[in-house]
């Protein structure tokens, strides 16, 4: 769910608050809603970033679990996409040694407990618009997300010069592509699929080939 508060006017700040636990969600939005924040709500790690590249939002206020990526893994892609990105981690007690490892690693600028009260807000406040911390974690975000497709080569391209092309297989002659992997770090996994692609297109040639008594 992405819901949109009733702070509309363009130069009102903008929060992006990730969370899948409706209370968190409903205090949080509280407090950033009387700092006059707009505020965009999502529920899921995935879709977050996918707002945040396109909603370009001030602060980004982030729960560690969720749903999709996890909020650390999250929080990496969105400083690897803008690096000036002030993240705040919300969590429980419980986990609250885990988000400190993670608030290191992602350069966050504060780390909120839940639940989160106006005056917990009110003593991180100028952590949290101040100086944004380098994100360390960005160096080991292929190890913590990898993209298996982002390290195959293309060794050898078969030139088939001025041959005639074959007509195209028979139907159930090619084995179906496998789908896509349900996400790899952005925009590296495209390499993976065209080399899927080449060597289906090139296992058609040299079967038609073969029919034809070229090879």
């Amino acid at each position: 769910m992405v819901r949109v508060t009733e702070v509309t006017s363009d130069e009102a700040p903008l929060a992006l608050l990730v969370d899948n636990n409706e209370m968190a969600i409903y205090r949080m939005h509280e407090v950033l809603r009387q700092r006059d924040y707009r505020v965009i709500e999502c529920k899921d790690g995935d879709k977050a970033v996918d707002i945040f590249i396109s909603e370009k939002p001030d602060i980004v206020v982030i729960s560690l679990d969720i749903p999709g990526l996890d909020g650390h893994v999250a929080a990496l892609e969105m400083r690897e996409s803008r690096n000036e990105t002030r993240i705040i981690f919300t969590t429980p007690r419980n986990k609250l040694g885990l988000a400190k490892d993670a608030a290191f690693s992602a350069g966050a600028v504060a780390i909120l407990e839940k639940p989160v009260s106006n005056s917990a807000v009110d003593e991180q406040w100028d952590s949290i618009l101040g100086p944004i911390p380098e994100a360390p974690g960005l160096e080991d975000l292929d190890t913590l997300y990898p993209d298996v497709g982002s390290e195959v080569e293309i060794e050898e391209i078969i030139d088939f010069g001025d041959l005639p092309l074959p007509p195209p297989p028979a139907p159930g002659a090619l084995p179906a592509l496998a789908p896509p992997p349900r996400r790899k770090k952005r925009g590296r996994g495209l390499l993976f699929f065209a080399i899927i692609l080449f060597i289906g297109a090139a296992g058609a040639i040299f079967y038609g080939l073969k029919e034809m008594n070229y090879l």
